[in-house]
């Protein structure tokens, strides 16, 4: 046979002691004691891994608010399906989240949320019956809201705050919209044609819909050019927002403003494409930071 057994005898070790090792006793996990703050709990999780880079945004996030830079939170419609709203606002109102970005599907949710307490219909039980979206109160009101709004030179998010605000609706304090609207914060809303159940209803107008969601776009845009120091996250959309958000930090770009050096994180369930392309390594290949975080959105 060609081959046999290679004679390990001149092997050339060295001792541990000059090795460089990635992991070390300081960097483990340490044992929550019982009443003890939540920081404390998140200090003594282990400095690896995911554990590190949920420690390094909420470190970005504190160091963006300490230093009066933007926090945007760009996200889809489950956040407020899952019950994240109470904690959304109170971050606004602390002056932590400092701008707002959501698909079209948000508003739906937020209303009906602020309007009756309850949202998320069943969708494969509705649809058998052909009533799926059709809800006529969500119709009405947001199409409705998106027309006055609109005719008043407001964009959809801010058209939504207003309107809520100006209700009588029983749980409107538990609305993004209307904190936004309160608190002067931009709130804007991207919206794809066809996607959200309001688009079935007889009162939505396309006119009305497209320049509301084109000023937002705009508006989100100028929040983007300030976005230096600051940070961007992305709570699970996997596709509108993702690609809102680079078109947006390509008109900045291109008008001159500097948006280098930030903090981008994606969190979501699943680590889909455009998120981990459009959100988490293209805009921070010269310069700047991403994370991508993956867990459920009501324990993340």
């Amino acid at each position: 046979m060609k081959y046999r057994h290679i004679d390990v005898k001149g092997i050339k070790t060295y001792s541990i002691k000059e090795r460089s090792s990635k992991v070390s006793i300081e960097k483990s996990a340490g044992p929550h004691e019982k009443g003890g703050p939540f920081s404390e709990f998140i200090g003594r999780l282990p400095d690896f891994l995911a554990a590190s880079d949920l420690k390094a945004v909420a470190g970005a996030i504190v160091s963006a608010h300490k230093n009066k830079r933007p926090v945007i939170l760009g996200m889809g419609a489950h956040p407020v399906k899952v019950g994240l709203s109470p904690l959304i606002i109170d971050l606004m109102q602390r002056g932590v989240i400092t701008a707002i970005a959501t698909n079209g599907a948000c508003i739906v949710h937020d209303f009906e949320m602020a309007y009756i307490g309850q949202t998320s219909e069943d969708v494969a039980r509705e649809l058998c019956t052909g009533t799926f979206g059709m809800a006529k109160e969500t119709g009405q009101m947001l199409n409705n809201a998106v027309i006055e709004g609109v005719k008043k030179g407001c964009g959809i998010g801010r058209s939504i705050g207003e309107f809520i605000d100006s209700s009588d609706f029983e749980f409107k304090d538990k609305s993004i919209f209307i904190t936004a609207y309160a608190l002067d914060l931009p709130a804007t809303v991207h919206v794809a044609i066809g996607s959200d159940i309001i688009h079935m209803h007889p009162e939505a107008d396309g006119a009305s819909i497209g320049e509301g969601s084109l000023m937002d776009f705009r508006l989100l845009a100028s929040v983007v050019a300030d976005l230096e120091g600051g940070v961007y996250i992305n709570l699970g959309s996997a596709v509108v927002l993702p690609e809102v958000f680079l078109k947006a930090l390509t008109i900045a770009r291109n008008l001159g403003h500097k948006v280098e050096e930030f903090t981008t994180a994606n969190m979501d369930f699943i680590q889909h494409y455009r998120p981990r392309e459009n959100v988490l390594r293209r805009p921070t290949m010269t310069k700047g930071r991403c994370f991508a975080l993956t867990g459920h959105h009501e324990i993340m």
